[in-house]
């Protein structure tokens, strides 16, 4: 691998030609930031029934908090953050989201009410909303074209190992949040508390990243730089992308902001013991998945090009349905946990190459608002399957979490799979029609 000296300005160019130093430093900076702010997600769902006792609320609240509470204050600012971030400085935009979601995790520790709780985790929202498309809108100005794959894949294994690390170490960060902080208060506040306040070290070290310049191609030029011409120029290979990750975004959701609770509940296990192999599970399941992704994409992608993308989500799901049905009569907690790890094995497998394919279809002037845009919608679908799960454990499964959860999203991967063959099709059916036009 070579390296280069980093650009100085924007360039009308393919894109990076070979890595620089800071820039292997910034795609390894934006993957410990995301994985560190995602660490919350991991300690609020170990954290639920602590929390279900602090306010004393219902199952069809919680699946409110785990669905809802990402996408309320993050749909009025993702976009137009990302909108500011494709024409001004996205290294300072970055450094902003950073310092803000952490103030926000501290302030939703000091909530005394459900509602004031389920604000501020909403306002928390705003890191998965506009700093993650806004780090996909980074990535290929910073990693040559030939290594685009590979760094997505690897930001994501380490924002899923941040994501791993609130589960697996909810207990740790509990106990020592609890001794670190004197004043009386649930260790869950105290916790949250000690994770906004780590968000201080990251700053330090985001001074050193890079602000890398935009590639522009002639997609750019095609799009004019506008959001709505791009859509309507390809909207339905747009529709198909938001229907095959959001369907399956609804399923993924409704199992694994609810499935600490469920397991509790179900087999009347210990939130510490679940905290611990769930950690261990989703750790294995998002990083190992990624290899196996990059793999089965460079293999299929010699014969059918970008439809392989669309082919390796679509096959990874019909797989996922019976696992998740198997999962739902397991009679022991380590029979469950076999069946969550192949369910989100083949899940994360299905989403790993997600970012790739919208840089694909994403102008390089619009990347950060189209996957602020993507974010969103896709959200929008996540957030139906913890609150239609919890609503039917509520109204039609007496509490059975583990039926409610399979009876949503069943479906939602039926339709899933049924749009990624419809994108393969496509796909390939537009690969063989510009073969065959003249150049």
């Amino acid at each position: 691998m070579t390296l280069s000296p980093a650009p100085s300005r924007d360039a009308a160019c393919p894109g990076q030609s070979a890595w620089t130093v800071q820039g292997l430093f910034t795609v390894a900076f934006l993957g410990i930031a995301a994985g560190l702010q995602m660490a919350d997600v991991g300690l609020q769902a170990i954290s639920l029934s602590a929390i279900q006792k602090s306010f004393g609320v219902g199952d069809a609240a919680l699946g409110a908090l785990q669905g809802l509470a990402g996408i309320l204050i993050a749909s009025a600012l993702a976009i137009p953050l990302a909108r500011f971030a494709d024409r001004y400085s996205r290294k300072r935009v970055l450094l902003c989201l950073i310092a803000v979601s952490s103030a926000l995790m501290g302030l939703s520790a000091i909530a005394h009410t459900f509602p004031l709780f389920f604000i501020g985790r909403s306002a928390a929202g705003v890191t998965e909303f506009a700093m993650v498309p806004l780090v996909y809108s980074m990535i290929p100005d910073l990693a040559p074209e030939r290594h685009r794959v590979a760094s997505n894949l690897g930001f994501a294994a380490l924002m899923a190992a941040g994501a791993s690390g609130g589960f697996y170490f909810s207990d740790v960060i509990l106990s020592t949040a609890d001794a670190l902080f004197a004043w009386e208060a649930e260790p869950w506040r105290k916790a949250f508390l000690l994770l906004g306040m780590a968000g201080l070290p990251l700053l330090l070290l985001g001074a050193l990243t890079a602000d890398p310049v935009r590639h522009l191609g002639a997609d750019d030029r095609a799009a004019h730089g506008s959001l709505p011409a791009f859509l309507r120029l390809r909207w339905r290979a747009v529709g198909l992308f938001v229907g095959t990750a959001g369907c399956l975004i609804t399923a993924v959701q409704a199992l694994n902001q609810l499935i600490a609770l469920s397991l509790e509940r179900r087999f009347d296990a210990a939130p510490g013991d679940i905290g611990h192999a769930m950690g261990l599970i989703i750790l294995l399941t998002s990083v190992g998945c990624l290899p196996v992704a990059g793999l089965l994409d460079r293999a299929l992608a010699r014969r059918i090009g970008q439809a392989a993308r669309p082919l390796v989500m679509g096959l990874s799901v019909v797989i996922a349905i019976p696992v998740l049905l198997l999962l739902t009569a397991m009679r022991t907690l380590d029979q469950a946990f076999i069946a969550v790890g192949l369910f989100l094995f083949m899940t994360c497998t299905a989403n790993a190459l997600v970012p790739t394919m919208l840089q694909d279809l994403a102008p390089a002037s619009l990347r950060a608002r189209c996957f602020a845009l993507w974010s969103f919608v896709v959200s929008l679908f996540g957030a139906a399957g913890p609150l239609l799960a919890g609503t039917l454990s509520d109204g039609m499964f007496d509490k059975h979490l583990l039926n409610a959860v399979a009876a949503v999203a069943v479906p939602a991967l039926t339709v899933s799979a049924v749009c990624a063959l419809r994108s393969v099709l496509r796909t390939i059916k537009e690969r063989r029609l510009a073969a065959e036009s003249p150049a």
